[in-house]
């Protein structure tokens, strides 16, 4: 949670503490099954502790927990007991017994809720929050909460309802007013949420994180003047707080305002280790100020850390340039162009990571023969999009070729062809088992059925320079597997290869180059890469990529 979070539950633990007291009073009341004696003992047991007496309250609850272990306010009272002492594992166990017991407690059903909340089980708290707002809807700690579990759990819309809820109920609460304005910008809200931190901070202006929060707001509007002035005093409340120096290091580059930044992110490394795209900023500065040694250092070292940072590679080749250092210029300005023009085709990768992130689940289902509950998880993944059920019987497809489950693969895929033969990527993947199973005619048969679906399917046309590599025409190879802008590194080598047997020497060494780069994982890739190189009469270069990149396999590679 975050201090704003962490602030308002120091601010709202006294009320719920004295909340559990007196519902563990009322619930004795409320037993007709129990005994007067028992109920008794429960009443002078809170009582007890309400004055302090911790010890001779716990005795007296335990007392009634032996002859009635299933008795909720007894329960409820010793987790209460517990949670006092610094036992929070042991009273969240009692608090979620007797929720059990009790499951329209409001005050079980908060204490439970936050306690889920804490243990980032986003999703279980919430039906408890809900229940507990239905019961008490003008408490504000109750929707302060629900607005956090609806947060982190990915349900924004709610959130913000919640925390107006919590606002409407306590108006003049500047932490509630302080996470409306931070939920607001979370969905870019910026302008509207601005106002709200104003609020906020002219109830109270020492909150945590507001200047903060007021920096990050201004910064999304471009209203850096106003940014850099809040970015500047959360780093004085806070000069050791790396988020707050990198807001403001960010601020001042976007001011270019270069000695500032550079100084900004100078102090935000010193903190703890840099990030590649914050060296890629602190060699931009530097550049800048006209420090060139100190640029390329910069900038090699954050390439070391992430040799795909397009701009380091451009700020680099200009630093060269700057240098004298023309061949080396040369070199990074290629690289440069030729991976701004594969990024140009990042919707197919955001589209593969966003299935990427459903996949566990449904390699999951599809090894318990759960298909029609795959189908459904994917649908709901993509309810926000155009995708239909062929797409997703593509993808479960795909999954049950790769899990080696290939009757079902072609099931699922004939499937997805039947209910849309345009449907994408099916050919492509039909094509690649065929490829597999070495059938270069069937796999080029396919793609070309992709193709002819989706004349730009990048996978398909890449997919059908393959063929051609493997049919050693060199010359299609080529050119099909450089029209596809691949960023796939066995294809990359491939490339490479082709452009080797085609006597394109310089093309060959900067599309190796880029195949380790994207390929910096694969230890084996790397070493027939280096082997490709050494073979083709380039020494030089195959030493160079031998130390950037298979030295460091599979940790960090260098560039």
């Amino acid at each position: 949670m975050s201090p704003t979070q962490n602030s308002a539950h120091a601010r709202f633990h006294c009320a719920v503490v004295a909340l559990a007291l007196a519902c563990a009073l009322a619930a004795a009341s409320a037993q007709p099954a129990a005994n007067a004696a028992l109920q008794r003992q429960v009443r002078q047991a809170a009582a007890l502790a309400s004055q302090g007496r911790t010890g001779e309250a716990m005795q007296l609850a335990e007392q009634v927990l032996a002859q009635h272990p299933r008795y909720a306010p007894a329960l409820k009272l010793k987790a209460m007991l517990l949670e006092r002492s610094g036992r929070d594992t042991e009273s969240s166990v009692l608090y979620e017994e007797a929720l059990a017991l009790a499951p329209s407690d409001a005050d079980l059903l908060l204490k439970v809720g936050v306690a889920r909340l804490r243990a980032h089980q986003f999703a279980a708290s919430i039906p408890l929050l809900e229940r507990c707002a239905r019961i008490l809807p003008a408490e504000a700690d109750v929707h302060f909460y629900l607005a956090q579990a609806y947060h982190l759990n990915g349900q924004d819309d709610r959130a913000l309802a919640a925390i107006r809820s919590a606002v409407k109920a306590d108006p003049s609460n500047a932490a509630l007013l302080q996470k409306y304005g931070e939920l607001l910008c979370s969905q870019k809200q910026f302008d509207e949420g601005a106002a709200w931190l104003h609020k906020a901070q002219a109830i109270d202006a020492s909150l945590p994180l507001i200047d903060y929060d007021l920096a990050w707001a201004g910064y999304n509007r471009m209203a850096l003047d106003e940014a850099a002035d809040f970015a500047a005093r959360a780093v004085r409340r806070q000069p050791g707080d790396p988020n707050a120096l990198q807001l403001l290091a960010m601020i001042r580059l976007k001011q270019q305002q270069w000695q500032p930044a550079k100084q900004a992110f100078e102090q935000l490394i010193a903190l703890r280790p840099a990030t590649g795209e914050e060296l890629q900023n602190l060699g931009q500065c530097e550049l800048e100020l006209k420090n060139y040694d100190a640029a390329a250092a910069r900038l090699q070292a954050a390439l070391r850390l992430d040799p795909t940072l397009l701009l380091a590679r451009f700020f680099l080749a200009r630093t060269y340039s700057a240098l004298g250092h023309t061949a080396e210029a040369q070199q990074q300005a290629s690289l440069h162009h030729l991976m701004m023009d594969r990024m140009t085709f990042v919707r197919a990768v955001t589209l593969e990571q966003r299935q990427n992130t459903i996949a566990p689940r449904i390699r999951q289902l599809v090894g318990a023969q759960r298909d029609d509950e795959a189908i459904r998880v994917y649908r709901d993944t993509f309810r926000d999009t155009a995708a239909t059920e062929a797409d997703a019987r593509v993808f479960l497809g795909k999954t049950q070729l790769f899990m080696g489950q290939t009757e079902d693969g072609l099931r699922n895929l004939a499937l997805a062809l039947k209910l849309d033969p345009h449907v994408h990527d099916a050919h492509t993947t039909l094509g690649l088992l065929a490829l597999k199973q070495g059938d270069l005619a069937r796999a080029e048969s396919e793609f070309r059925a992709e193709l002819a679906n989706d004349p730009n399917a990048q996978s398909a046309i890449a997919e059908l320079g393959e063929v051609r590599y493997h049919q050693q025409r060199w010359a299609e190879a080529a050119q099909q597997l450089d029209r596809s802008h691949t960023m796939t590194p066995e294809l990359l080598f491939m490339l490479a290869d082709a452009q080797f047997h085609l006597g394109r020497t310089q093309d060959a060494l900067l599309t190796a180059q880029l195949t380790a780069i994207y390929g910096r994982s694969n230890a084996p890739l790397l070493e027939s890469l280096v082997h490709l190189v050494r073979i083709n009469g380039q020494d030089e270069a195959a030493n160079r990529i031998a130390a950037d990149f298979t030295s460091a396999a599979p940790g960090p590679p260098l560039p």
